[in-house]
């Protein structure tokens, strides 16, 4: 089976790489700059998982027709990011090429389902932080990676999610190939819509957010939001899943924030469109009440305004 990684950042850096490292036929779509870093010093993987160097086939956008076709393209950018990344993986799609992407939230869906059609679109998410280092290395940070794939259509999806799950296995990868991919995403994008709304709009941890007076409070409020958002949509959260998320947002000195945060407080552009703002626009039309939502997503408005606005 034939892989494409479109980039070689944290997340594509890190499932990618670890694909490839265990003897998987993966190249990666990179920019001229990161196509450098890698012939010079390999792709670097540092992690708690087990740190690792070693060089990898990469490919430049302009010289992706001659690769093609793949068999499966792993789709790993930014939300922001997704119009150039369909414009560049688009000449590497073969008559039976699939798309998986591991982006956060949903809205990523109708565009590409729009662009290739929904039978060649694989429903995907991982849970991960990690990042690309001053000198190109990929950084993961803790110890979660993870990846949760399956067939939104029946038919060919199936055989091609056999297959994807069958090379994370050899490369030791924790996956899940989980018929119920819908529900799967929604269970994601309801928890971290709540933890990236919070702690963005309060730049601070859970821990700290949940030690003031009424902080407890309003994170249990944020997820009842969202999540209400998932049961409008036909897909409640699980009970095990939404007392996990509960207690993951309530943790009483925990440190953890959502990656949008560093993002935000970095100066960098952010996915608050694609999760908090589209959750939001996604209660408006199902008529959940979504008050706290709308003040989450008119401070990371706010917050991109002033960023352009300062160049």
């Amino acid at each position: 089976m034939r892989i494409l990684v479109l980039g070689a950042g944290g997340t594509g850096g890190y499932f990618g790489g670890r694909l490839a490292q265990a003897g998987a036929d993966v190249t990666f779509l990179v920019r001229p700059a990161r196509a450098a870093e890698l012939d010079a010093d390999g792709l670097v993987i540092r992690s708690p998982l087990g740190d690792a160097t070693f060089p990898v086939r990469h490919v430049l956008a302009e010289n992706v027709a001659g690769e093609a076709p793949f068999d499966v393209i792993l789709l790993a950018c930014k939300a922001y990011d997704l119009d150039t990344a369909i414009d560049a993986v688009a000449p590497a799609m073969g008559p039976a090429t699939m798309l998986l992407p591991i982006l956060n939230g949903l809205a990523h869906y109708p565009l590409l389902d729009q662009r290739f059609g929904a039978e060649r679109i694989i429903g995907g998410m991982c849970i991960i932080s990690a990042m690309k280092g001053p000198k190109g290395e990929v950084l993961h940070l803790g110890t979660p990676a993870s990846v949760t794939f399956g067939e939104r259509q029946a038919g060919e999806q199936r055989v091609r999610c056999e297959a994807i799950a069958a090379a994370f296995a050899k490369a030791g990868v924790e996956h899940t190939h989980t018929p119920d991919i819908d529900g799967a995403l929604w269970t994601k994008f309801s928890f971290l819509t709540t933890l990236a709304a919070a702690t963005c709009l309060f730049r601070a941890s859970v821990g700290t957010i949940v030690g003031t007076d009424d902080g407890r409070q309003f994170m249990l409020d944020l997820y009842a939001e969202c999540s209400g958002v998932a049961t409008a949509a036909g897909h409640p959260v699980p009970a095990q899943a939404r007392e996990m998320a509960i207690g993951a947002t309530t943790q009483p000195g925990s440190p953890l924030t959502a990656s949008m945060l560093r993002d935000l407080e970095s100066g960098q552009r952010i996915e608050g469109a694609h999760i908090v703002g589209d959750m939001l626009r996604r209660a408006r039309a199902a008529g959940v009440p979504a008050s706290l939502l709308a003040i989450a997503w008119t401070h990371l408005q706010a917050y991109e305004a002033r960023r352009l606005a300062a160049g």
